[in-house]
């Protein structure tokens, strides 16, 4: 029996994903070479990487609107940092949305490049909420939100209406639902937990919000560089790339964000509607910020936690314990998580 995979990151794939993939590590497009041992440079790789692209804009609604795709390596962690060199000019400001960890960890790193300024934050009830109706200073150099707070299970439903270019963390949510992705200004996230496998970040970036910063960027660190070189400045993770195609191909496959939201609504409301019907258990986001990728619950007796973890092993229930930051359980169920694996997890939770 296959497991059911809650995992946070690296997580779930599509089955059919993996098998392309698996198929394509041993005879990658019938060349009697691995994908693994092609330059990143062939022709066959380029058509890889293109295609990508092209999906990612598709997917995105952004075709023809002045949008730059890339694919790095660094994860999100390092994206803190590149948008802060790329957007921050020296001595300039820039504002965050303080919604967990992953934002603490942005605000720390565009704070070493000018002034991070904390717009609103959720700390004061354990980031179980999305502030909202915050001000947003005119002389910000950017604003920064995480859209999808994988430890804590919050979403943010509704992004602010800004003049000012908007930046987004989309690593744990990009392509779960429709969105206008024409707000934002630039959305960069990890492949690992909503659209591929570890060892490649997606960039998007409106390629007008570049070069007005004044200072001199590292090569490395320059969008610029990487747009100039379509993503091949260095040699990219080649695997994660083409998983991350083979992914996007089946979002679009199945109809698109659009079908893909439906999918994703009836899986969490199956499991919100067990957390909040049975007395056992008690979820730990606010009900109107609850992710429908990241389902945040907790036993309501600690005393039956040994029974609940045993219930949920022989169920092959895998990957679903909390973080060490809240606790209690945490189920993720990512565009790629089938309603079964839910149902299977619904179905220990009734048991208990």
């Amino acid at each position: 029996m296959k497991k059911h995979n809650f995992s946070a990151g690296p997580s779930i794939l599509p089955d059919s994903v993996i098998k392309q993939a698996a198929a394509a590590v041993l005879n990658f497009d019938n060349m009697d070479l691995s994908l693994v041992e092609v330059s990143h440079r062939s022709p066959q790789f380029d058509a890889v990487i293109k295609k990508a692209q092209k999906l990612v804009l598709e997917l995105a609604g952004l075709e023809g609107k002045g949008y730059e795709v890339l694919f790095l390596g660094g994860g999100a962690s390092l994206q803190f940092l590149m948008t802060a060199y790329n957007l921050l000019p020296e001595n300039g400001k820039a504002g965050f949305l303080d919604t967990g960890t992953w934002s603490k960890k942005a605000i720390k790193e565009a704070d070493i490049m000018g002034n991070a300024v904390v717009l609103a934050s959720s700390k004061d009830k354990g980031y179980n909420y999305i502030p909202k109706n915050f001000d947003i200073p005119n002389d910000l150099a950017y604003v920064h939100v995480t859209s999808n707070n994988t430890i804590f299970g919050t979403q943010i439903k509704d992004f602010p209406n800004t003049s000012i270019p908007l930046v987004a963390d989309m690593s744990s949510d990009i392509f779960s639902k429709v969105l206008d992705f024409s707000k934002f200004d630039l959305i960069y996230a990890g492949a690992q937990k909503n659209i591929g496998a570890s060892g490649t970040t997606l960039v998007i970036v409106k390629k007008e919000i570049l070069d007005k910063t004044g200072r001199t960027i590292p090569s490395m660190m320059n969008y610029q560089t990487h747009i100039s070189k379509d993503s091949l400045f260095h040699t990219p993770s080649v695997f994660s790339i083409y998983v991350s195609m083979l992914y996007m191909q089946w979002v679009k496959d199945l109809g698109g964000v659009a079908a893909m939201e439906k999918i994703n609504d009836a899986k969490a409301d199956l499991l919100y509607g067990e957390i909040d019907n049975n007395p056992n258990f008690v979820g730990f986001a606010a009900k109107e910020d609850r992710s429908p990728m990241n389902v945040t619950f907790t036993l309501v007796d600690e005393s039956k936690k040994e029974h609940f973890e045993k219930l949920a092993q022989e169920a092959g229930i895998h990957a679903f314990k909390g973080h060490r930051s809240v606790g209690g359980y945490r189920a993720s169920i990512y565009n790629a998580m089938p309603i079964e694996s839910v149902q299977a997890l619904v179905n220990v939770m009734k048991a208990l």
